[in-house]
């Protein structure tokens, strides 16, 4: 699909690396950068007031018209390279089906049609949400419409392209793929593969991804013409601003541990990261039995669930988000002031995703590790990853022990709970209400029967 110039990296892209590192000194606002009133006023009112790194060398090459590369850590402003050239060009040559934004996660695609909405509300933007998990006749009709932006996972989108009559994306200009590095582990390649066949080869392309893989390298190949490389950060890094901590503990006192940090940090915003859906059900209902404002997160969640979880969470009703790696790429929660690896990640660069989901755009933030005696080397490669050796978090082991009892039998009525759930859901064949009144507090006065809402 490349020609043949393009099989090598160029010398162009280079000059032009060199050339957009420069300004980024030089540049203090989006009016700089080029982008059109209108989307400055947007930009304003999102509280966007300096464009970060990415945006400063992306969004001058993106409006001059030339395919992007943009190599970013998480929390770096992605988004908002892409869309704002996409919204600026859709401004100047208006068309439906303009541009279609590829993505590897469910929540990630509807938090990118948030910026999209919002950026684009004033000039009547309309983008439109196509993953797995929702009803595909919806989704039919949202596409007859015609949306200006639709974002995507790859396959949901190769099923209407086959099945919806009447769709077709022979129109498109524009093609984003983000955390492209995601999208091809993620087994995607053949979707893709199928979406670049049918989509014109006259368009612009954003390849953005955390990591350069080879298999990133070759869809480069395959769907960039003569593209710039725009890398803010070339090796794996994790945000100046956050400070990172481990603590050293013996696996059975784990739950202990993470009820005497929420306790000793309470007034924060925790999103803590376990390995299983099981797991982070079970330690949601351990800490709402011990009055912790919990809320899951996880895949085997129903669709709209996991939404609703997220939305609590972003609206401050909740001040715990627990969450299997679902969440931990690209999910933009402002407000978390500390992420938990409550389950010490088995990949070291999930590390990077989970604690980049603080200290986001400036602000501070820290992330506090759990490693049990099972852990060590698994945390000795995160921190040769990082290239760090990372300090004990400061804590008072007496104090820690006092909360035993209390943590135990929190533990056993959050058991009970489980095998009630897991029973309910043999018999009703349904999806678990995360936010049903659990009935704990009954039980514990001795009400053994549950008084519940229908």
């Amino acid at each position: 699909m490349a020609a043949g110039g393009e099989e090598r990296p160029a010398a162009e892209p280079e000059a032009a690396v060199e050339e957009t590192e420069a300004a980024v000194e030089e540049s203090r606002s989006f009016k700089d950068l080029g982008v059109t009133d209108v989307l400055c006023e947007a930009c304003d009112q999102l509280g966007w007031k300096t464009p970060t790194k990415i945006q400063v060398e992306a969004i001058p090459l993106a409006l001059q018209g030339r395919d992007i590369i943009g190599l970013a850590e998480t929390g770096s402003g992605k988004t908002g390279a892409f869309a704002l050239p996409i919204l600026q060009a859709l401004l100047e040559t208006p068309q439906r089906l303009f541009a279609l934004v590829l993505t590897p996660t469910r929540e990630l695609a509807f938090q990118i049609s948030e910026q999209f909405e919002a950026l684009g509300s004033s000039i009547g933007v309309q983008s439109t949400v196509i993953v797995g998990g929702i009803d595909t006749m919806s989704q039919s009709l949202a596409l007859a419409k015609k949306p200006h932006v639709i974002i995507a996972t790859p396959g949901r989108l190769v099923d209407h392209l086959e099945n919806t009559k009447g769709f077709n994306l022979r129109a498109l200009k524009f093609l984003v793929m983000d955390e492209a590095d995601r999208i091809l582990n993620m087994d995607f390649e053949t979707e893709v593969d199928k979406i670049l066949k049918v989509i014109p080869r006259d368009r612009k392309t954003f390849l953005f991804s955390a990591t350069m893989t080879k298999k990133v390298q070759k869809l480069q190949r395959a769907a960039l013409k003569n593209p710039v490389k725009c890398a803010v950060s070339s090796k794996y890094q994790t945000v100046e601003k956050l400070q990172q901590y481990y603590i050293f503990i013996p696996s059975k006192f784990k739950d202990t541990y993470l009820v005497y940090i929420l306790n000793e940090l309470a007034g924060n915003s925790f999103m803590v990261f376990c390995s299983t859906c099981n797991n982070t059900q079970r330690t949601a209902l351990l800490l709402r039995n011990l009055g912790f404002t919990a809320i899951p997160l996880h895949g085997q969640m129903s669709q709209n669930k996991r939404l609703g979880s997220l939305n609590k969470f972003k609206a401050k009703a909740r001040s715990i988000l627990l969450a299997t790696d679902v969440a931990s790429r690209g999910l933009d929660i402002p407000h978390v002031d500390v992420v938990i690896n409550f389950d010490i990640p088995t990949h070291s660069k999930d590390y990077i995703h989970r604690v980049g989901r603080t200290a986001r755009a400036g602000r501070s933030g820290k992330s506090i590790t759990f490693v049990t005696q099972y852990d060590v080397e698994l945390f000795q490669r995160i921190e040769h990853l990082i290239g760090k050796k990372l300090p004990a978090f400061p804590m008072q082991e007496e104090e820690v022990m006092m909360l035993t009892e209390r943590v135990a039998e929190a533990q056993r009525f959050a058991r009970m709970e489980l095998r009630e759930q897991g029973e309910k859901k043999r018999s009703r064949n349904d999806d678990d209400d995360t936010e049903e009144a659990l009935g704990v507090r009954n039980k514990v006065a001795g009400g053994k029967k549950k008084k519940r809402k229908a």
